[in-house]
C-alpha cells in the first residue's frame, strides 16, 4: 500500500488541487492533506474518498504535521509514503519508476527525483552533510567571489544531472520514504518547525540505508526561498539551523566527514 501527505497553510488553491489531483491519477492509496491554516477553507479544495483532510490549526510545523499523517500510514500498513510539498507540479508517472526502484533495491530507505525550475533547468537539492560556515556561505553566494568552487562540491553541482547516486542530505519537497525504515530511525524531528528537518531526517535514514537521488524522473518546484525574503523566516531558518548544528556537532562532527568522503569517492569510479 502506498501513502502520501500534504502539508498545507493558506496555499493557493489551483496548484494545490493539481498535486492532488496527480497523485490521485498515478496511485490509489490515500493521500493525508494536513492543515495548519488558521481555517479549514481548503477543506473542500478536493473531494475524494481517498483524500483524508485533517485541520491542524495549533500549526506544530512541517515535520510535526507530516508525522500525524506518517503515523496513520503505519496504522494502515503502508509500504510506502510520499511527502509531497503542495507547490509540486506532476507531469508524468513518477511515482511507479520510484516504488519499482525502490522495490528492486531494498537497501534504499529514502529516494528523490530530479527537481526542476519551471523553466526545466535543475534545483541543485541533493546535498553533502553542511559545515555549519557551509550555511552562510552559501547564504552569501551572490558576494563570495571565491564561492563558485564551495557550492558546486556541497551542492554536486558537477555531477551529471542524470546520474543516480546515493547521498546523505535529500530535499523534503518530494520524497519517497520507506515506512520500515521511519519505524527504525524514527519520523521527523518535531524540534524543527520548518528547515532542517529534513536534513535531519535524510541523516537518520542514511545511517542505516541509502538515500537514493533518482534522476530518471522529475518534478517542477515553484520555489519561493521564503528565507530570502522574509525576516520572520529569516529567524526560524536560523533557529533550525541551531537546533541541527546543536543535535549533530557544531564543529566536530565525524560522521559528516565519514559520510561527504564516501559520497564524493562515488564519483571517482
Amino acid at each position: 500500500m502506498v501513502t502520501a501527505s500534504i502539508v498545507l497553510y493558506k496555499n493557493e488553491r489551483f496548484v494545490l488541487h493539481q498535486a492532488i489531483k496527480s497523485f490521485l491519477f498515478y496511485q490509489q492509496g490515500l493521500l493525508f492533506l494536513i492543515d495548519n491554516s488558521p481555517t479549514n477553507e481548503l477543506e473542500d479544495v478536493f473531494k475524494d474518498d481517498k483524500v483524508v483532510y485533517i485541520h491542524n490549526p495549533s500549526n506544530p510545523g512541517f515535520g510535526a504535521a507530516h508525522n500525524i499523517a506518517i503515523r496513520k500510514a503505519i496504522e494502515d500498513g503502508a509500504k510506502y509514503h510520499f511527502i509531497i510539498n503542495p507547490d509540486i507540479k506532476i507531469q508524468e508517472d513518477v511515482f511507479t519508476p520510484m516504488i519499482d526502484f525502490m522495490e528492486a533495491n531494498p537497501e534504499i530507505g529514502m529516494i528523490m527525483p530530479k527537481i526542476l525550475n519551471e523553466d526545466g533547468s535543475v534545483q541543485n537539492l541533493p546535498k553533502l552533510l553542511p559545515h555549519p560556515f557551509w550555511i552562510f556561505r552559501r547564504k552569501l553566494k551572490k558576494i563570495d567571489p571565491f564561492g563558485t568552487e564551495f557550492i558546486n562540491k556541497y551542492e554536486l553541482r558537477s555531477v551529471p544531472k542524470n546520474q543516480i547516486y546515493n547521498v546523505p542530505i535529500l530535499s523534503g519537497c518530494f520524497t519517497l520514504l520507506k515506512v520500515d525504515a521511519i519505524k527504525e530511525v524514527g519520523m521527523y524531528d518535531e524540534k524543527f518547525f520548518m528547515y532542517f528537518e529534513d536534513f535531519d531526517l535524510s541523516r537518520r535514514i542514511h545511517q542505516k540505508y541509502k538515500t537514493v537521488y533518482f534522476s530518471k524522473v522529475s518534478v517542477v518546484h515553484l520555489y519561493e526561498g521564503g528565507a530570502n525574503k522574509s525576516w520572520k523566516l529569516f529567524k526560524i531558518f536560523i533557529d533550525s539551523m541551531i537546533t541541527y548544528f546543536n543535535k549533530w556537532g557544531w564543529f566536530f562532527d565525524k560522521e559528516r566527514k565519514w559520510f561527504n568522503k564516501a559520497t564524493l569517492e562515488q564519483f571517482k569510479k
